[in-house]
């Protein structure tokens, strides 16, 4: 089956399911997958399309800038080109290009980065932050769909470290919403009075962390 959207022509890949609700995502192969039941008729699945068209557009937008991010090497903010160079014993950024003699050393610079400028853009938060409460230990991993958390049971919080793949602001963002948690273990107003004391435009940061 064939779609036209804002004039381009999507592949649709129809799956047919013993369920009782239509599902449609769009995948990294740029084509709209529709999970249906077994009577429903490519006619009324083409009205679902139509009555959805605005949220479609959403989805095959963000599909589209995920792809161009995961195809991009992202260091606080920029993207940049990775240029190997076998002669040199340093890696280096110049311009918007990362030189680096292999992977190996592209990646253990990027890990050492992390440790780094997280350690330092947490110190100089909890530094600033007034409120009075004891410095929690501070982890990083990879997590799949928190950018921080904060554990009261041990007191530590922990930031993913994709986080680097962002702007300082963003990551002073994320480590002063896991400090306001010490106050406030919720998402109440109050807690975002104070992330606000903070980060006053912690709305625009978490919009622009979401695309």
């Amino acid at each position: 089956m064939k779609y036209i959207l804002d004039g381009i022509e999507y592949d649709v890949i129809i799956e047919k399911k013993n369920n009782k609700n239509l599902y449609v995502r769009i995948k990294e192969d740029g084509k709209i997958h529709v999970t249906c039941n077994f009577l429903t008729s490519k006619s009324a699945i083409k009205k679902v399309l139509d009555e959805n068209t605005k949220t479609l557009q959403k989805m095959i937008n963000h599909v589209k800038n995920q792809s161009k991010k995961e195809n991009k090497f992202f260091y606080l903010g920029k993207s940049y080109d990775i240029i190997i160079k076998e002669d040199i014993s340093r890696l280096y950024i110049e311009d918007n290009k990362i030189y680096t003699r292999d992977l190996k050393m592209l990646e253990k610079w990027y890990k050492n980065e992390i440790v780094r400028i997280f350690d330092e853009r947490y110190v100089y938060i909890f530094n600033h932050f007034n409120e009075n409460i004891k410095s929690p230990i501070l982890k990083i991993r990879t997590m799949k769909t928190r950018w921080g958390v904060y554990n009261k049971k041990n007191h530590t919080i922990t930031l993913n470290s994709k986080l680097i793949e962002f702007d300082i602001s963003k990551i002073d963002y994320v480590i002063v919403h896991e400090l306001s948690h010490i106050i406030h273990f919720n998402h109440s107003k109050a807690f975002w009075d104070l992330v606000s004391k903070y980060v006053p435009n912690y709305k625009e940061i978490r919009k622009e962390m979401k695309e």
